[in-house]
C-alpha cells in the first residue's frame, strides 16, 4: 500500500505523471514567502520503502513515462542515494523517458559536473527551480540564501549536463520599492542562462509565512494589480534570451494567462498586457496565490 507524507506538492505540469516521495519536507525551509513544508521536517526517506513504492506503482502503471520525485528538493539527497532510485526506477519502469524534481540553487551548487552528468544519463531530464527574483537586495530581504550569481552559476551547471530547467519569477515580491530592481535583476538572470521554460507567478502569502515575511522585509510594500501587470510587461520587454524559452503565466495566482515562445512572441505578449491595463483595476488580480 502507498502512502504519502502530507503535504504532498507537485508542478502542475505533473499532474498526470506518477509521484513518488523520496523525502519528506525542504533541506533549506528558510525562504519567508513560502509556507509549503512549514509543518514538517526534513529528511530521506528510507530507501527500502521508496523501492516499495516503486515496486507498487510499476505493478499498477508499467508503461509510465515521466515520474516526478518529491518533496521539497530531492536534489539534497546524495548523488549515490539518488542514483540508486534512478536505476531502481530504470529497472521497474521499461518505457521511462524523464525523471523530474523540484531543485535550489544550494542543492545543484553542491553536486560536481560529473554527479549531474550521471543524474542525467539515468533519466534525470528535467528540474523545476524556483529563481523568484535576481536582486540581491530581495533575495537578502526574503531569506532566499543564495545571490544572483549562484542562480546563474546554479542554473548553467544544470545545462552544461543537458539537464532542462523550468524556473519561475514571482512578480511583486520585490513590494513597490524595490519592483524595478527586482524585475531588472530577474531578467538579468534569464538573459545570462539557458533555462528552457519560464513561469511567473504572482507573490501570495499565506497566514502561516506573513509574520515572518514582514520581520525580515519591513520596507515591503505590496503593489496594487496594475502595478504587477506593469512589473509583468517590463520583464517581458527586457528579455533577450540566449535560446528560444517557452513562456506562460498561467498559474491559479496570475488574473492574467500569457502564453507564448520568447523571443518570437514578445510583442505579442506585449500587446496582451497592455489591452489587460487598458480595463484593469485594482481588484483585477487574485490576493492570495496557490503554494508554489
Amino acid at each position: 500500500m502507498l502512502i504519502y507524507n502530507y503535504p504532498l506538492f507537485r508542478p502542475p505540469a505533473e499532474a498526470s505523471n506518477i509521484i513518488i516521495q523520496v523525502t519528506y519536507g525542504c533541506s533549506y525551509n528558510n525562504c519567508s514567502f513560502c509556507s509549503m513544508y512549514k509543518s514538517k521536517s526534513y529528511k530521506p526517506k528510507e530507501l527500502k520503502d521508496i523501492f516499495q513504492d516503486i515496486d507498487t506503482l510499476s505493478s499498477y502503471y508499467p508503461n509510465s513515462t515521466k515520474i516526478f520525485l518529491a518533496d521539497g528538493d530531492a536534489l539534497a539527497l546524495d548523488t549515490s542515494y539518488l542514483l540508486k532510485i534512478l536505476k531502481y526506477l530504470q529497472k521497474s519502469f521499461k518505457k521511462l523517458r524523464r525523471v523530474s524534481l523540484y531543485g535550489s540553487a544550494q542543492n545543484i551548487l553542491s553536486k560536481t559536473k560529473d554527479e549531474l552528468d550521471m543524474l542525467q544519463q539515468h533519466k534525470l531530464m528535467l528540474v523545476y527551480y524556483g529563481i523568484e527574483t535576481g536582486s540581491d537586495i530581495v533575495l537578502n530581504k526574503i531569506t532566499k540564501g543564495v545571490s544572483q550569481d549562484e542562480i546563474i552559476t546554479s542554473l548553467n551547471m544544470l545545462s552544461n549536463s543537458n539537464i532542462k530547467i523550468s524556473s519561475t519569477v514571482i512578480l511583486g515580491i520585490g513590494g513597490k520599492n524595490y519592483s524595478t530592481e527586482h524585475i531588472k535583476q530577474t531578467a538579468n538572470i534569464i538573459n545570462n542562462t539557458t533555462v528552457n521554460y519560464l513561469s511567473t507567478l504572482q507573490l501570495g502569502l499565506e497566514d502561516n509565512v506573513i509574520d515572518k515575511f514582514y520581520r525580515y522585509f519591513d520596507d515591503f510594500i505590496p503593489l496594487s494589480d496594475t502595478e504587477i501587470l506593469d512589473e509583468q510587461k517590463l520583464f517581458i520587454e527586457l528579455l533577450n534570451p540566449i535560446n528560444k524559452i517557452i513562456f506562460r503565466s498561467n498559474h491559479a495566482s496570475n488574473a492574467l494567462h500569457l502564453a507564448g515562445n520568447i523571443p518570437k512572441d514578445k510583442d505579442k505578449l506585449v500587446l496582451e498586457i497592455e489591452d489587460a491595463l487598458k480595463i484593469a483595476n485594482d481588484t483585477f488580480v487574485p490576493e492570495v496565490s496557490e503554494g508554489f
